[in-house]
């Protein structure tokens, strides 16, 4: 971040800090240019539900936790923007729930794909990819790539920050497919079986305390049984217009 330092005092402090580590991560090779832009994309959203988790993420997060539980050989994927923003809390997380980390890049290259799998083994983690011996059927982009042992054969896979067709293409394999998209109107949002809208580290971060704190398969089940994806989404978008009209009625006076 070179000599810049931003103030804890400052009111986006938090935001400020996940920029400067997306930057960083470009910088590094990690994260690719578009991701600098998605990231600007979902920041926007961010602001409509007030930066903070609403009551319809943490719903979310707590039914993806359960179909993780309940999986067989749940895989968490990740790319470079996820990398950036919270490798370490991605390690805890498939720490806990026993899941396998696979690497797959929209923007792929050979050096992102080494530079990511190394941001995980200094931290002492292997994690998929650098290898992939597999395709996931329907993609014609670099985006097919995985590996048999991890996505390919996964049951489950969280996929955060997912482009749409990816999401799809793993829901025509019947993959149970739980995404993280502040935007509840992006083709991810609405094709995965459970999407969490809000912001990455946040949501990452809720997921830890609760699979911390423990779930019976029972439970999971109990939990799942009653989960509606598309009612959450509905949800979170009457959220943020409630929200803007709030505002809109502040401003008036």
């Amino acid at each position: 971040m070179e000599n810049f330092r931003i103030p804890k005092s400052h009111p986006r402090y938090e935001s400020l800090m996940k920029r400067e580590r997306l930057i960083e991560g470009f910088r590094k090779g990690i994260v690719a240019y578009a991701g600098l832009i998605a990231h600007g994309r979902g920041e926007a959203f961010d602001y409509l539900i007030g930066e903070k988790t609403r009551d319809f993420a943490l719903d979310s997060q707590k039914a993806a936790i359960a179909a993780i539980i309940l999986a067989k050989n749940p895989v968490f994927s990740v790319n470079g923007n996820v990398t950036a923003l919270a490798v370490d809390e991605v390690i805890q997380l498939a720490k806990i729930l026993n899941m396998k980390i696979e690497v797959n890049l929209f923007y792929r290259t050979e050096e992102r794909i080494r530079k990511i799998v190394e941001e995980f083994r200094s931290r002492g983690v292997d994690v998929l990819g650098e290898n992939p011996d597999s395709r996931i059927p329907g993609l014609d982009h670099s985006r097919a790539l995985c590996t048999r042992q991890g996505i390919y054969s996964a049951d489950v896979v969280l996929v955060p920050l997912e482009d749409g067709d990816r999401t799809r293409a793993l829901r025509n394999m019947g993959k149970f497919v739980i995404t993280v998209d502040l935007n509840p109107l992006s083709r991810s949002a609405r094709d995965a079986n459970i999407t969490i809208v809000d912001e990455l580290t946040r949501a990452l971060k809720n997921m830890i305390s609760i699979a911390s704190e423990g779930m019976t398969p029972e439970e999971a089940k109990s939990v799942l049984e009653v989960y509606d994806n598309n009612r959450q989404l509905s949800l979170a978008l009457k959220f943020m217009s409630e929200h803007l009209l709030d505002i809109s009625a502040s401003l008036e006076g």
